[in-house]
């Protein structure tokens, strides 16, 4: 074999900022920075995210503190009605009054990392974190595990949380449609789109749309938008892989701006007991091009059941994700 003297690219690369971020790169693209030491203002519910997330070509397909809601942290797990806080980010929605900011802001605190692994086609993190309220009592443990895998023409984030009730009270966990506000029920693995994707294409289980999905029950969940600067699309395929029977309902918009959320407690409150754990496990493909909903269908199909395969150390025998 001749050598062309250049460097390769080199496969997958992993590169932990001590105390503040993982950034997992493929043959020289960064795909994702998972920042576990955020440095927000407590007014924005400070937590880990993903962001920037990108597609193996390079694309952007995530967006960080946008003007209108600067809590939006491309893709991170947050919860808006967390009994009387806030683990979202900015005002409260309560029934009697509409939102309202109000000294309620709580945190979700990296404690450390079980394990980090890095292997061929593969990155696996197993983290604990801490849920503090804004008067700073610890309100959850919880452990948090996520793998990525790259293949040739795509690559999937598996997703598993698992939060126990260490409060000593009982913790009810709704949104803003389980206090009034139609069609606002989210709350859970939220993702918010590059501004450029308003207006894209939502693909559910057989059927193409928009803003009229919001609210509709499906197992899998698919976004296609375009980008500015460059002629194509990207498509990102949400599964949610949590055991249950029921399919789970869709926090989604196009029109004012591209987002994403499955949303266990979308109009039903789910009270957590003092020692009671709550498990779900999601999976996001992130793939070039618009796929189309046919498309869409083969990946959600692929990457169904990825999070026991990726994660087989975490334990789902009590598994208790579906709200209600």
């Amino acid at each position: 074999m001749t050598s062309t003297g250049a460097e390769p690219a080199g496969g997958l690369r992993l590169v932990d900022e001590r105390g503040r971020s993982l950034t997992l790169s493929s043959d020289g693209v960064d795909l994702f920075r998972y920042v576990y030491g955020p440095w927000d203002r407590p007014l924005e519910s400070p937590r880990p995210y993903f962001h920037p997330l990108r597609t193996l070509s390079g694309r952007t397909v995530s967006l960080f503190r946008p003007w209108d809601h600067v809590w939006h942290k491309g893709l991170a797990w947050s919860l808006p009605n967390v009994g009387s806080q806030n683990f979202w980010g900015g005002p409260t929605y309560y029934r009697d009054r509409g939102y309202a900011q109000e000294d309620n802001n709580g945190s979700i605190v990296h404690t450390g990392f079980t394990s980090v692994t890095l292997d061929a086609d593969r990155v696996t993190v197993d983290e604990n974190l801490s849920w503090v309220a804004s008067t700073g009592e610890e309100w959850f443990t919880e452990r948090r595990a996520f793998a990525a895998v790259v293949e040739e023409e795509t690559w999937t984030l598996a997703y598993s949380t698992a939060f126990t009730n260490v409060s000593g009270a009982t913790v009810p966990i709704g949104s803003p449609t389980t206090e009034g506000r139609p069609n606002a029920g989210y709350g859970g693995l939220f993702w918010r789109g590059p501004r450029s994707f308003s207006n894209g294409r939502v693909y559910l289980e057989g059927r193409t749309g928009g803003d009229e999905m919001m609210g509709e029950r499906g197992r899998w969940l698919a976004y296609s938008g375009d980008h500015d600067g460059v002629d194509g699309s990207s498509t990102l395929v949400f599964v949610d892989d949590t055991p249950g029977d029921e399919p789970i309902k869709w926090f989604v918009r196009t029109g004012i701006f591209a987002c994403v959320c499955p949303a266990p407690f979308f109009d039903v409150v789910r009270p957590v007991e003092p020692g009671e754990t709550l498990r779900f496990r999601y999976a996001v493909t992130f793939a070039d091009g618009d796929t189309g909903p046919d498309g869409a269908a083969r990946i959600a199909e692929a990457a169904s059941g990825i999070t026991a395969k990726l994660l087989p150390f975490l334990d789902d025998d009590t598994a208790q994700g579906a709200s209600g």
